[in-house]
């Protein structure tokens, strides 16, 4: 069951966008499909930096969506599975609603975690269930392109919610790709040098610890870069012969997910990320 620990919270919306919101929270109450609200308004929730955005985050479970578009169907609100592995919409007019039941990187999968460990609240005196900020960090953390990175999200929330945190189950959660939770940890430390002794000293040791007994764990080029951005590595997957960690067997996308996904990349930034004369990497002992 998830617990009550935040106040109410109504952030600044227009009354019409605020309308739009109330509307399809109540509709995917109504019907009983289980919704998280995320994004900045979750972030202002548990951290209370407040800053603008034009839509609203919902996290759903994949297996859910057919219940998503006929409850908001039913409202008059039309919805569209934009990108099938990762996102949807929901929209009426100018306001629209983004529907997540995973990451561009296929990594942060949308399960019934989220949901046990969500904290509710009343959003535009809406009942309604914040994503855990576990799940917020452990999919933020993934967010590092040139527009955009979501690095001071993660910091912000590690300062507003350290103390409280389920350390083992953010651990968990990173699994594998434990080093990018440790490079934000350090930073966290960087950035916020008299608090850096909030994140507890034997998961900083267990992190450090496994960084130095660390080695290639691949015998492949293997470029896992991919997961932080989708735009930044192309020229080491497109042109420098290394294999892309989205993909299986190492990551959880097929062929037919990426390609929707990297087509929505402005063919202008693409040309300049991906042309030009590149020279050949020159591996140790090589």
């Amino acid at each position: 069951m998830a617990t009550t620990v935040l106040e109410s919270v109504l952030p600044a919306v227009s009354m019409p966008r605020r309308g739009f919101y109330q509307r399809v929270l109540r509709a995917l109450t109504r019907h009983d499909v289980p919704c998280l609200i995320g994004g900045t308004y979750a972030l202002e929730a548990y951290t209370g930096i407040r800053r603008a955005t034009k839509d609203l985050d919902l996290f759903i479970l994949r297996d859910d969506w057919s219940r998503v578009t006929s409850a908001l169907g039913e409202d008059g609100i039309a919805t569209d599975l934009t990108f099938p592995h990762w996102l949807g919409k929901a929209g009426q007019g100018r306001h629209y609603v983004d529907l997540l039941f995973g990451s561009g990187n296929g990594i942060c999968p949308v399960d019934g975690d989220w949901f046990t460990h969500a904290r509710q609240i009343r959003m535009w005196r809406v009942p309604a269930q914040l994503c855990p900020p576990e799940e917020m960090i452990w999919s933020k953390s993934f967010v590092q392109e040139r527009e955009r990175f979501d690095g001071a999200d993660v910091l912000h929330l590690l300062r507003a919610q350290a103390d409280v945190l389920d350390w083992p189950r953010l651990l968990a959660r990173f699994g594998p790709h434990w080093e990018v939770l440790l490079s934000h940890l350090i930073l966290f430390g960087f950035v916020f040098p008299a608090e850096r002794g909030r994140v507890p000293a034997d998961v900083m040791r267990l992190l450090l610890g496994r960084f130095e007994e660390s080695r290639p764990d691949t015998p492949v080029a293997l470029c896992r870069g991919t997961l932080l951005s989708r735009e930044q590595y192309l020229v080491d997957v497109e042109h420098r012969g290394d294999l892309d960690a989205r993909l299986r067997p190492y990551g959880r996308l097929s062929s037919e997910e990426l390609v929707p996904w990297s087509a929505e990349i402005p063919a202008a930034r693409r040309a300049a990320l991906t042309s030009g004369r590149f020279v050949p990497v020159r591996t140790a002992g090589g």
